[in-house]
């Protein structure tokens, strides 16, 4: 009979295979997710009864679908793409039905019975409606009826399935309520099933599970070949002008996004930044856009007058796919931030001015009052002061002491350093996406 894989959640399996590992969902998993889960394909009487250790037919990777989400979007999954691919889909079924249709009929009255296919702002409406837990997966034993005779009802009948370009032969044969649903939405594959099925919040606490011990003890599989985190290509290297940027984001995502850590790397900077400063950055994005580069990169700059004004420069550049630009977002806690001149303290914006990257930590540091910048150079070319902030190596020294007990207990505000990390998360996943392109 052969010994089955599956990658499934909530009771659903999203993908499939037969004695291999067929594809490698390594990539959604960290070590972490590593563990025994009770298997259905196990025999424990038998085992107990040979004083054998299930252990080995347990081993499983397991994690909620909520977390898996994030690491879905760093591997291109983003909703908009999903979006594209459920539209390319529901054109090329629509035109796949016409085909089968005579040809007369496809220039007459025939063509007006094929249903117009729901859009994708519809479909995500009919994916949110049922959480899977609310599925009953019971098996229905008489199959004398076809499965949308008898399972159509629960999900809006006939007229609203025929407007889903889901798998006709799956609805045909589906056991159970929750097979059915599966059979209505696999179309898109795994990744952009399981995206979507995020959409619907009550599925997000569910584990998605991808069992490989029985493969592996039937030595079908070695254990080498399910390897967990993302795979080097699908990484990104975050370039940034500093070495004290590097330390705060790598501490940053650690601390605040360990579930998606796994996916970004940084330059060597235990030496020295063999890149410092915006002008080192400007001539590193040049060189790397001149020659053939296959890695995905992040240029990362400072919301500061340097590094806006470097920021123009690099994109002036023909960067490819692979290859972004960004500047730490603007905040409006930044508008009315105290910074000393020649006219004394006064408070002035300093987006895109003064605002480096520790300007984004908790800026409470009762043994120096108040913070401030200090305005240091005017850039001629945007007409605009440079600043730089007061102490902000005492800044970053204290946020390396943040641990996730203190982050938990609220005693440091990390608000602003969040938003620094989803801007360059959203950057790098419209990177992955370039992937499909």
């Amino acid at each position: 009979m052969g010994t089955e894989i599956s990658l499934d959640i909530g009771g659903l399996t999203v993908d499939w295979s037969k004695n291999v590992r067929g594809t490698d969902h390594g990539p959604l998993y960290q070590e972490r997710d590593r563990k025994r889960l009770p298997c259905d394909g196990i025999d424990y009487e038998y085992l107990e009864s040979e004083g054998e250790d299930p252990a080995g037919f347990e081993m499983s990777f397991s994690r909620s679908l909520g977390t898996i989400s994030r690491r879905l979007e760093l591997l291109g999954f983003r909703l908009d793409a999903v979006r594209h691919f459920y539209e390319v889909a529901t054109k090329q079924w629509r035109e796949d039905r016409l085909t089968l249709m005579d040809a007369s009929e496809a220039n007459g009255v025939g063509a007006e019975t094929i249903p117009e296919p729901m859009n994708f702002d519809e479909y995500l409406t009919f994916i949110r409606t049922y959480p899977l837990e609310t599925l009953s997966d019971q098996v229905i034993e008489d199959m004398s009826d076809n499965g949308e005779r008898r399972f159509g009802d629960r999900f809006g009948g006939k007229e609203q399935l025929a407007r889903i370009p889901g798998d006709s032969e799956g609805k045909s044969w589906a056991y159970s309520e929750r097979s059915f649903f599966g059979a209505l939405i696999n179309f898109l594959g795994p990744y952009s099933m399981l995206r979507l099925l995020a959409e619907c919040p009550d599925n997000l606490n569910l584990t998605v599970d991808w069992g490989y011990g029985p493969l592996v003890e039937e030595g079908r599989a070695s254990v080498d070949e399910f390897t967990p985190c993302a795979r080097r290509s699908q990484t990104f290297l975050v370039v940034t002008e500093g070495s004290s940027d590097v330390h705060i984001l790598k501490h940053a995502i650690q601390l605040l996004r360990p579930e998606v850590a796994d996916f970004f790397r940084f330059i060597d900077v235990s030496e020295r930044h063999p890149f410092s400063g915006t002008g080192g950055l400007v001539r590193f994005a040049e060189g790397l856009a001149k020659i053939d580069v296959q890695n995905k990169i992040v240029f990362l700059f400072d919301n500061d007058a340097e590094g806006v004004e470097a920021l123009k420069a690099v994109r002036r550049f023909k960067l490819p796919l692979n290859m972004g630009t960004l500047v730490l977002p603007d905040m409006e806690e930044f508008r009315q931030f105290p910074s000393q001149g020649p006219d004394g303290i006064t408070n002035s914006d300093i987006n895109g001015r003064a605002a480096a990257i520790e300007c984004y930590l908790d800026l409470n540091l009762p043994q120096y009052g108040p913070a401030k910048v200090v305005w240091t150079n005017y850039k001629k070319d945007s007409g605009v002061y440079h600043g730089a902030l007061e102490h902000k190596e005492s800044y970053a020294n204290e946020f390396f002491d943040q641990k996730a007990e203190t982050i938990r207990d609220g005693g440091y505000d990390v608000s602003k350093i969040e938003r620094v990390l989803d801007a360059l998360i959203e950057e790098c996943s419209w990177l992955a996406v370039a992937d499909f392109c």
